[in-house]
């Protein structure tokens, strides 16, 4: 398996792609009525979409994966760039921080990082940070699931495509246990050829993940919670 997407619930997906390939730099891929695609692609590293599904209400959950912004010395620039875009600054409860908190256009909060080094070599796309309970256990159980490796110098714990290039999965302590909502943001995984569909969801479940069923009708991928109860999905192989 391999980490593909990073999906967004919205209302507006177009609009919402649109931000975010202008902020990003990413190249379009998909804009239909139903959705909006754009490719991150990380030189010598990982290749990641980001994929804007259209919902019919707007999301109000709170936010358990968000995107970090590399700043770095550019960080005054990079933030006026965003909001000139369409960003709002936010207060979430921030306090004094050398990082700076916005909303996108769909009031999805996001940072823009100062210079940090131990995210050197990321891309537009510094930090991937994910809520969950248990920080050591769920790094366990993102390790396997998308071969990601642990890295150190985050403070938290961080995982990292193998190239060490591209984004950390970062690993927050969560605010509050997870609701009965669907995280409006979350990550899909694309199974390699070869992989086992079947075996993989029973590779899930005995690390403390659960495989969910919505009553959605029939799909072609299937859908999980980690340990913490973060909704993702595992796609099948492509056949192309």
């Amino acid at each position: 398996m391999f980490l593909e997407n990073v999906v967004f619930d919205a209302t507006a997906p177009q609009a919402l792609g649109r931000f975010w390939e202008a902020a990003l730099g990413t190249e379009r891929l998909t804009d239909v009525p139903e959705g909006f695609e754009t490719r991150l692609s990380v030189p010598d590293g990982p290749v990641l979409d980001l994929c804007f599904q259209r919902v019919p209400d707007q999301p109000v959950e709170p936010q358990r994966l968000h995107l970090d912004l590399h700043g770095g010395a550019d960080q005054a620039a990079v933030v006026e760039r965003l909001i000139a875009l369409g960003a709002s600054r936010a207060d979430v409860g921030q306090g004094d921080v050398p990082w700076v908190v916005l909303t996108d256009p769909a009031g999805n909060a996001f940072c823009v990082l100062e210079e940090r080094s131990s995210y050197d070599g990321t891309g537009p796309v510094a930090g991937l940070p994910l809520q969950v309970a248990d920080a050591e256990r769920d790094g366990a159980f993102w390790e396997w699931l998308t071969g990601w490796v642990p890295v150190e110098g985050s403070g938290l714990v961080s995982l990292r495509h193998p190239s060490l290039r591209g984004p950390l999965l970062d690993l927050s302590a969560e605010a509050g246990p997870k609701g009965t909502a669907k995280n409006r943001t979350h990550l899909d995984l694309r199974l390699e050829a070869g992989d086992d569909a079947d075996e993989v969801a029973r590779g899930i479940t005995d690390r403390g993940g659960r495989e969910l069923h919505f009553g959605w009708g029939e799909l072609p991928w299937r859908h999980f919670a980690d340990p913490s109860g973060n909704e993702f999905c595992v796609l099948p192989a492509s056949t192309h």
